[in-house]
């Protein structure tokens, strides 16, 4: 079974970045370049996790990750976020995680960190 995930990121080099790497672990992957892009692929594509941005040109990643939980649709209510963020001043990861997010991670992204947090959510989430 191949798992499906978003990521929404405005950065097109930090996008690059995690495609390469979530397919390199043999995932599938999408990327949007806005919160509202974003909240409309989730809820079409219905991916398997979802990699979040916290600055986003439109909306920012709490609204996001609050409208996901709020959205009324099963799946989206439940799906495993991921914020990642250059946000990394002390109460971020408590705000994101308040939002809605499941876990924060900070920038720059550690490739290995973010394979492992990855592929533990994917397995508990489809347990």
């Amino acid at each position: 079974m191949s798992y499906l995930v978003l990521y929404i990121e405005d950065n097109p080099d930090n996008l690059t970045l995690v495609q390469r790497a979530i397919e390199a672990a043999g995932y599938e992957f999408q990327g949007k370049m806005s919160g509202e892009g974003g909240l409309t692929a989730a809820g079409e594509m219905q991916p398997d996790l979802i990699l979040l941005d916290i600055n986003l040109p439109d909306i920012d990643g709490y609204e996001v990750v609050r409208r996901l939980r709020s959205s009324g649709d099963e799946h989206l209510a439940h799906v495993p976020v991921i914020a990642i963020t250059a946000n990394a001043l002390r109460g971020d990861a408590e705000k994101a995680i308040a939002a809605g997010c499941d876990v924060y991670m900070s920038k720059p992204i550690n490739i290995r960190e973010l394979w492992a947090r990855v592929g533990a959510l994917l397995q508990t989430a489809n347990r």
